[in-house]
């Protein structure tokens, strides 16, 4: 049984969500459309420690016990206590709230693990453009190992894979199994087609600023991300120290590199005209 979600009061047209479990490649997905056809990305990995605080300062029992355990005993908890203290179910809804409070135009593409069909189901307005990654287990295991993820995490990851499977199929939800067969460029094509009648109707960004405004919004989350989580007195690491490749901010519709930065050398807010963009070596801010 998948746990029921309170009806939502927003109305989301502008939203295309990709769900799936961990190591399906939805970041990878996503991330690519919006760059290539002018969407605001909407990363939900990158809000997790934000919607942690808010669960915690709401008294989420589960919350509140997670950032009390010692970092090492978080993942030693039983398979049920894992699912619980990952927020899995909790953040669908913070998610939701999250979108009804971007601007209505561009489109949305939305994702992360936490977008299952039941909480996309609790959006007025009909069928929503959805999608499900299903990687094969053969895939799934390869890229997680990659990963290095501790034995917890592991547990709690495949754990997740058999809720997701379960509630995909309950909903009759459109899925996309990933065999390893094809490559990122192929498995993009196919979820562009699943969207295309939605890319078509846009409204989608179109001129240079728009698109490099969407890519500073994407990554100021990933800013924000670092913060939330150095701000914790366990956390280890610091934003002088923590690199991570930020999307060029130059706008071109076909530019897909990325800019290995310090988190700490960031362009501080507000992301006015006056901030400096974040560019790839001899890139420009296109118009």
């Amino acid at each position: 049984m998948t746990r029921p979600q309170p009806p939502s009061p927003h109305a989301l047209p502008q939203v295309l969500w990709i769900g799936g479990p961990p190591a399906a490649g939805k970041t990878t997905v996503a991330r690519l459309i919006a760059r290539r056809h002018g969407l605001r990305w909407y990363n939900a990995d990158a809000h997790t420690w934000e919607h942690r605080d808010r669960a915690t300062a709401a008294g989420h029992p589960a919350a509140i016990r997670f950032e009390a355990l010692p970092r090492a005993e978080r993942w030693s908890v039983p398979r049920a206590e894992l699912i619980a203290m990952s927020l899995h179910h909790e953040r669908g809804r913070m998610i939701v709230d999250d979108l009804g409070a971007l601007p209505p135009a561009p489109l949305i593409i939305a994702e992360g693990t936490p977008i299952t069909p039941a909480v996309v189901a609790t959006v007025p307005g009909g069928p929503a453009a959805s999608v499900w990654l299903q990687p094969s287990a053969e895939v799934q295991r390869a890229r997680l190992r990659e990963r290095g993820l501790s034995a917890g995490q592991l547990t709690l990851y495949r754990s997740l894979v058999g809720e997701i499977e379960a509630e995909v199929a309950e909903y009759g939800a459109r899925r996309l199994v990933i065999d390893g067969e094809n490559g990122i460029e192929e498995t993009v094509e196919a979820v562009e087609k699943i969207f295309a009648e939605a890319l078509s109707r846009g409204p989608v960004a179109e001129t240079g600023d728009e698109r490099a405004r969407l890519l500073r919004y994407a990554n100021r989350a990933t800013v924000a991300q670092y913060e939330a989580f150095f701000a914790r007195p366990w956390s280890p690491g610091d934003a002088r120290t923590t690199v991570h490749a930020f999307a060029c901010e130059c706008g071109r519709a076909d530019c897909r590199d990325d800019i290995d930065l310090a988190v700490a050398d960031f362009p501080a807010p507000p992301d006015d005209a006056a901030s400096p963009p974040v560019l790839a070596p001899g890139h420009h801010r296109a118009r």
